[in-house]
This record gives structure tokens, sequence and C-alpha cells, in this order.
């Protein structure tokens, strides 16, 4: 039980660059004390002493700010980050090295018994104000857009953003083809960088893997005219594209047509 308790509070350091010793995080974080409670809570679920377990549940809801059904089967090194307003359902199922920021609910679309809350696979992050409903599970890896509306399942290592959830993140064999294209032609992979927004990444991407594609047709086209005697150009390297100057060559074009523009408005 100790070794699961630093786990939990040990886990804080390495997500929160806030937290200045274990005492603080300890007195201090909210989130701490939700998951330490939840665990005794869900301890007395366990051993059929259920009213005891809401009760208890209840009281530190009270406090924190955070409701956790005692019926939750949370993993290890969970952290909570603030905390306010964290809402988890009775059959939500949380693996490890998952992180949940204030607001977010993992709750229910449906009265019926059973399962009906959300399964979060291991180092699966939430957003802020992020509602994930249903029976639905989250791939390890996954990650869950601030505010977003998850009501479909999530593969591993994939983003979800926007209301509904929609997909934005890559499956790590595209990602890779994208990544080895942009290379070739001299510019970072656009789609995966934090600050591209979403529609723009979206062209990029589709981009590259149409060039990806005619990248495979050529080196087919290439094969099958050797074989019937063409000349070999493997060996022919691909010229790299200065995006830079582009750049700057773009740059020069718009301010030479901004001057006419104020020349001809003169």
């Amino acid at each position: 039980m100790f070794s699961r308790i630093r786990e939990d509070v040990g886990c804080v350091f390495t997500r929160d660059p806030a937290a200045r010793n274990v005492f603080e995080v300890i007195t201090t974080y909210p989130g701490i004390h939700a998951v330490l409670f939840h665990r005794a809570s869900h301890w007395l679920w366990q051993n059929k002493l259920c009213w005891v377990a809401r009760v208890l549940s209840n009281v530190v809801r009270w406090v924190t700010g955070i409701e956790i059904h005692p019926g939750a089967i949370i993993g290890r090194r969970f952290f909570i980050d603030h905390g306010m307003g964290v809402v988890i359902g009775e059959t939500a199922e949380i693996g490890d090295d998952c992180t949940l920021y204030h607001g977010v609910t993992l709750g229910g679309t449906s009265w019926d018994a059973g399962k009906r809350h959300p399964t979060l696979g291991n180092n699966v992050v939430v957003g802020a104000g992020a509602k994930v409903l249903g029976p639905i599970h989250l791939g390890d890896g996954a990650r869950v857009g601030s505010n977003a509306v998850v009501v479909k399942s999530v593969p591993e290592n994939a983003t979800v953003i926007g209301v509904p959830g929609h997909l934005v993140g890559l499956h790590a064999e595209v990602s890779a083809e994208r990544e080895a294209i942009a290379k070739k032609m001299g510019f970072d992979a656009y789609g995966t960088s934090s600050d591209m927004p979403d529609p723009v990444a979206h062209a990029i991407n589709h981009m590259l893997d149409h060039i990806h594609l005619m990248d495979k047709r050529m080196e087919t086209m290439s094969e099958k005219l050797q074989d019937v005697g063409g000349e070999d150009n493997s060996q022919i390297r691909m010229p790299e594209m200065e995006c830079c100057e582009i750049v700057s060559e773009a740059e020069e074009l718009l301010e030479a047509s901004s001057v006419k523009a104020d020349e001809i408005e003169r």
C-alpha cells in the first residue's frame, strides 16, 4: 500500500513543474487527496461495505471538488491536475500513468446497468473540460483535447479534438511516411506541430500522402523500365527544396505588390 502511495505522490513531480517537495504535494494537492482516498473507498467497495465507501467518496467530493465513484478501477501513478469538477463514473476503468485535468467527465450515456463508462488505456491524457462518454475505449497513449466530447473509441497514440471528437493524430506508420517525404522535400512535417491550425494540418498531410504515393509509383515505373533495358536513374539525387528561400521570395513579391498598390492609389 505504501509503495502505491509513494508512486501516486512521486508521479506529480514528473507532470507538474510547480511541485516543489513531497510535503507540499501531500498537503496542498486536491488531486492527490482524491486519489489516495479513492484507494481506500475502492477497497471498502470491493469488500461489500458499499454505503461506507459512498459516504467516504462523498466527503472527499465536498473537500476536493472531485467525484470518483468507489467502483471505478484506477491504475498506478494516476494524476489529477487542479481537479475541480472532475467526475469519474462507477464502471470507469483507468490504466497506469494517466493524467486528467480539471473539468473532465468520464461519464455514461445510458441508465442501463452494466458497463456504461469509458475505459482508458495506459499513458492517456485528457485535457481540461473534456467529456468522454459511454462504454468506449481510449487506447494506450491517446490524447483528448480540452473541451472535446468523445463518444467513440480512440486508437492508440491518437489525438482527439472538437465536438463531437474527431481524430487529428497520426498512426505511427503513416506519420513516419509523411516525415520521410517532408524531410526529402526539405521542410518539417507541419501536420505534427502543436501550433498548426487543424485545416492547414489536414491539407499538408494529404499533400504529403499524395507525394508519397507519387514517389512509390515513380519507383515502380523506374524498375519496370530497367527490366526492359532502360537507363538506371536510381542513383540520381533528388534536389532539395529550399523552403526558406521560397518564403523569402514570396515575402519580397508581397512587399513589391503592396508598394505598387500604394503607388496606384496615390
